[in-house]
């Protein structure tokens, strides 16, 4: 029995270990700070913009390098203090059509980054990510309520017979409402107070009735607002692939994001800040022409605008919106190539899509792009304009634009095509966007930064110095009590952590700091299939067999013991790993990792060594 390892395991380890350093090696050229620029709403990146861009920082020499891709263009600097005055300069250069967002690019050699090695994401509690401060536009959010409470007063006084000239609702939580007849007020304040509970009397004068919501509804709207933009907001992430999220609320109107490990982070700035809806509404045929002509809409239409900049006249009303859609995929027109949306309705939505299609073969229906927006205004100067209270200013917008208007052709149902899409990009954050459902209010985002270690710079110096020191004590221990063999289980060992960075770095799993200890944890736990093995080893010495028959019944024998121990380990990670949350995932996800590379390397990288050392020759005494 002389103990030699067959050439083909040899090979299976030189593989592994060869492409176990590729992957891992992207960790050792650490990340740059820059900044990347992507299109927004349809506008693409092209040769002129990345001109552009090269001109602006042509002779700044905090300025490492500037690439462009598929994505955008990508910006590296020297230090993060420059990089916050290249966002700033980008934004001011660039203006409202392109996003500009800060993030982290691996300083990895472009020949590893192109072979797809990239380095493995770091938490925020590492290094790495991105914090967003996202605020709620709360006055946004009472005025759609008030607008809402504002059509049914409409109906309910024209239901009682009473008339009146006007009704409106206002952000500050009131509803105005105009009668023709003052000797009515009192009727219609008992009616409205009796039939929509949610408004009280605020005050009466002449024939003007002026109703507001209770304060518990105002508290229920904002609570609503927030509560609802948090669920969405998970979504739009959950999709966007961001390991270990945190959204949380800050206050009673800001949300707090964190996005360890993002990539593309100016996406996730785009998805995120965008309350993005679709209304369907019919196109008024018989007067366009006219409309057009005079830039006047006549009463119950309305002129919008194509993205190219030509005019069509809708009717008022609303067919359905995005709150009727219940999935949104994107995808590509075989036969036209074009990048499309394929929605899904719910019932409601269905039975109105069929009923319109239905009663409108031949004509057309416009689908209309809306998107809320809310800025913090700024003087010319680009300096915040506060309020006699301190606070800043803020600005609604609302863009709306006709994406297609297509004639209906037969009757539709459950399921339809968006088509007029300018990109396969923006067919894909537009499905995402309406597949996580709308947000409740327009949110601004008033802070963004990519941080470093939340916990300090001291935690990763501990975390990598408890790696360190474990793995250099249990080194001296193998080396000293079991001598050549605890020299093989030492080179494995070492391997093991290789692989597990090469396994988190392929597929791009985030490290954080839990999972800096289960990275602790599995360096103990490596060596109990070596010390297994070994002590089998040195007990079939004693029972008197010869040191290359030792050598094989140790591994023999101790292999069941081995996968034993193992695996039941390995069914605890993954009941940690469904049932656990983000920090505990990432624990669960490292040691998993461990278990599985240190049963690699502990059993057939040391046996090839041993075998490399002792076998194929007769041996007298093993050094153990």
């Amino acid at each position: 029995m002389l103990n030699r390892t067959a050439w083909w395991k040899y090979l299976v380890i030189a593989v592994v270990l060869a492409v176990g350093a590729f992957y891992a090696l992207p960790n050792v050229f650490g990340n740059d700070p820059g900044v990347q620029i992507r299109g927004a709403r349809g506008v693409s990146v092209d040769a002129g913009t990345f001109e552009r861009v090269e001109a602006l920082f042509a002779d700044d020499e905090s300025v490492k390098s500037i690439a462009r891709d598929i994505d955008g263009v990508k910006i590296r600097f020297t230090d993060t203090e420059s990089q916050l005055k290249g966002r700033d300069l980008l934004e001011q250069e660039l203006g409202d059509g392109f996003t500009t967002a800060l993030t982290l690019l691996s300083a990895a050699p472009a020949w590893l980054t192109n072979s797809g090695a990239n380095p493995m994401y770091l938490g925020l509690d590492l290094r790495g990510g991105v914090h967003f401060l996202l605020e709620v536009d709360m006055d946004n959010a009472l005025s759609r309520a008030n607008e809402r409470y504002a059509g049914d007063v409409k109906s309910l006084l024209r239901e009682e017979k009473l008339r009146y000239r006007n009704v409106r609702g206002n952000s500050d939580g009131h509803v105005v409402i105009t009668l023709r007849d003052p000797a009515q007020l009192d009727r219609a304040r008992d009616v409205i107070e009796r039939e929509i509970g949610e408004l009280r009397l605020e005050s009466k004068q002449g024939a003007v009735l002026t109703m507001r919501m209770r304060d518990n509804r105002i508290d229920e709207i904002k609570e609503f607002a927030l509560d609802q933009n948090m669920t969405a907001l998970r979504n739009r992430i959950d999709q966007l692939g961001v390991a270990e999220p945190l959204v949380q609320r800050q206050g009673d109107d800001r949300l707090v994001i964190q996005l360890p490990g993002v990539q593309d982070t100016a996406r996730a700035k785009r998805i995120l800040g965008r309350a993005a809806t679709l209304e369907m509404r019919m196109v008024d045929e018989e007067r366009t022409e006219q409309a057009v002509e005079s830039a006047q809409a006549p009463p119950g239409s309305r002129l919008y605008k194509f993205r190219s900049g030509q005019r069509i006249l809708l009717f008022k009303r609303v067919i359905y919106s995005g709150e009727n859609i219940v999935d949104a995929a994107a995808s590509i027109d075989t036969r036209t190539g074009s990048p499309i949306v394929s929605i899904t309705l719910d019932a409601a939505g269905a039975r109105i899509n069929q009923r319109i299609t239905g009663d409108n073969v031949g004509n057309r229906m416009a689908v209309v792009y809306l998107e809320l927006t809310s800025k913090t205004k700024k003087d010319a100067d680009g300096n915040v304009v506060l309020d006699d209270n301190g606070q800043p200013v803020r600005v609604s917008g609302r863009i709306e634009e006709v994406l297609t208007a297509p004639v209906i052709r037969d009757q539709l149902g459950k399921r339809f095509q968006i088509e007029g899409l300018d990109s396969v990009s923006e067919a894909r954050d537009l499905a995402l966007m309406l597949r996580s459902g709308a947000l409740a209010a327009p949110v601004e985002i008033v802070e963004e930064r990519t941080v470093g270690p939340s916990l300090g710079q001291t935690n990763i110096a501990q975390g990598f110095n408890s790696v360190m020191a474990g793995f250099l004590l249990v080194l001296i221990f193998m080396l000293i009590y079991y001598r050549v063999f605890g020299a093989t289980a030492t080179v494995a060992l070492t391997l093991n952590l290789a692989l597990m960075v090469a396994v988190l770095s392929l597929f791009q799993a985030t490290l954080t700091l839990p999972g800096v200890a289960g990275i602790v944890l599995t360096v103990g736990m490596a060596v109990d299939a070596n010390v297994l093995i070994f002590e089998r080893i040195r007990e079939e010495m004693r029972n008197g067999n010869t040191p290359q028959a030792s050598i094989h019944l140790g591994y023999d024998r101790a292999l069941s013991t081995i996968v034993d121990a193992n695996i039941t380990t390995l069914i605890a990670a993954i009941v940690l790993f469904n049932f656990g949350t983000g920090p505990i995932k990432g624990f669960a996800v490292t040691l998993s990792i461990g278990i599985l590379t240190s049963m690699f390397t502990a059993i057939m990288v040391t046996r090839a060594l041993i075998n490399a050392w002792y076998g194929g020759r007769a041996v007298r005494r093993l050094s153990i």
